[in-house]
């Protein structure tokens, strides 16, 4: 099987433990886009042992803690298809009112030119999560 999201090469990691990772996606439109990706090959949550869903979920919402506090958007959007890549893993959007798709998904239809948002810095973000991780537990 030829999955793109096995193997972590060509990713920028920006938080991982042995489980899983944050990397960030490359999108000018819409600085901040995160994935979190597990990094064992299963296609759906329920494939996963409930501690690893508990986990997998605490560090999608780190992940969203981190980027509210970093970038301070107006929504934060969370999804987790797989139609494309049938690899479990959670897309975690920072999305602003000014943005190029709002209030359509980031892969809709867009709707203007669309604002310049800033990213969050890589270390800063990792630390983020690392906080909003201790605070969970």
């Amino acid at each position: 099987m030829d999955c793109p999201l096995c193997p972590a090469s060509a990713e920028q990691i920006i938080w991982e433990d042995g489980r899983c990772r944050v990397i960030r996606v490359d999108d000018d439109a819409h600085p901040g886009f995160c994935r979190v990706i597990w990094n064992e090959h299963v296609t759906e949550m329920s494939d996963l042992l409930p501690a690893d869903r508990r986990h997998l979920l605490d560090v999608v919402l780190a992940t969203e803690t981190a980027l509210r506090t970093l970038l301070h958007p107006d929504k934060i959007n969370l999804a987790s298809f797989g139609n494309m890549v049938p690899h479990l893993h959670w897309h975690v959007i920072p999305r602003y009112r000014d943005d190029r798709h709002f209030p359509e998904s980031v892969w809709g239809p867009a709707q203007r030119q669309g604002a310049v948002h800033a990213a969050a810095d890589p270390v800063a973000l990792a630390r983020a999560i690392d906080s909003a991780l201790a605070a969970q537990a």
